[in-house]
């Protein structure tokens, strides 16, 4: 029997922010996927061998809900994880991962299908748990988007839903990646958000500015209304770009600023920075492309 694949993600707002209750939205990234696949071609064995430590995670820490035994036995049998998802850009490649071993081996797995709010709290915790392998810690979402593959809206840490998203329409907008040319390590860039929230300046900025930045740009987008998603976007770039600094790829520090200063397009991070995929917002993606020549950019959405 072919086994499911597992979707990519991007969390369009909300980065570090929903870590402190900021709000959050989330929607699946379909043209990157995962797929548990069996094969003892050696080119395979590190996925093997990283999934076999994965496997010793779960069986220590949450042994009631897996069932490990038969976990254990196909890794013997050369299970691995086949994923064009790249790693530290940004986009779930842990999520993926996450999402296909609960979905095989959970012992009581939760249904995507007719999920209550409850049920879909219920499971970023659980995945909260097994994502902490990866990162140290994690709030559990992008292996919760990569499982549902619908977009999310995140209210607060308990409170997240489904959500409707305005259709795709062949207009000048877009939201793009930008592709910074080197993988970040989440681990190291979530520890220096800790840090910096031990000084209360930097936390009451995020809780008065970058909060009131990214809410009100969920609410336009989901709406559909351009105008003051665009006004936000711009205060929540140059908040990003001021506070989020060392979490900006060096490269794209440039384009980040110029971006700010033209109206052209508004960069923000696409996951915890450091490396890996920065977003991009314009109204005219074809002036966006022109003014960031030295960058591919990928239209994920368009309106």
């Amino acid at each position: 029997m072919k086994e499911p694949s597992f979707f990519a993600k991007i969390l369009l707002f909300g980065e570090y922010g929903i870590i402190e209750n900021a709000k959050g939205l989330t929607v699946p990234l379909n043209f990157y996927k995962g797929t548990l696949k069996f094969d003892d071609d050696k080119s395979f064995r590190e996925s093997t061998e990283s999934l076999l430590s994965f496997a010793k995670h779960l069986q220590t820490n949450m042994p009631d809900q897996f069932d490990t035994e038969r976990l254990f036995h196909d890794l013997e049998n050369h299970m691995y994880f086949d994923s064009d998802i790249p790693q530290g850009y940004g986009v779930g490649s842990s999520g993926a991962l996450v999402a296909a071993i609960y979905d095989k081996y959970a012992i009581n797995p939760i249904s995507k299908n007719k999920l209550e709010k409850n049920q879909i709290s219920e499971l970023k915790k659980t995945f909260g748990e097994m994502e902490s392998y990866f990162h140290g810690t994690s709030s559990g979402i992008d292996p919760l988007i990569c499982y549902l593959n619908i977009p999310l809206l995140i209210n607060s840490k308990n409170d997240i839903d489904t959500v409707g998203l305005p259709h795709e329409k062949e207009g000048k907008g877009a939201v793009f990646l930008i592709n910074s040319g080197t993988p970040g390590k989440t681990g190291p860039m979530v520890q220096m958000f800790f840090e910096k929230m031990k000084h209360e300046g930097f936390r009451k900025t995020l809780h008065r500015e970058f909060t009131k930045y990214n809410d009100a740009c969920i609410d336009a987008f989901v709406k559909g209304n351009t105008e003051p998603l665009f006004t936000n976007l711009k205060d929540l770039s140059r908040w990003a770009f001021v506070n989020f600094k060392p979490m900006i790829p060096q490269r794209l520090l440039q384009a980040w600023e110029n971006g700010i200063q033209t109206n052209d397009y508004y960069l923000k991070l696409c996951g915890s920075g450091g490396g890996g995929y920065v977003l991009g917002f314009t109204q005219d993606f074809e002036k966006a492309k022109t003014a960031l020549p030295d960058f591919q950019l990928k239209p994920v959405y368009r309106f």
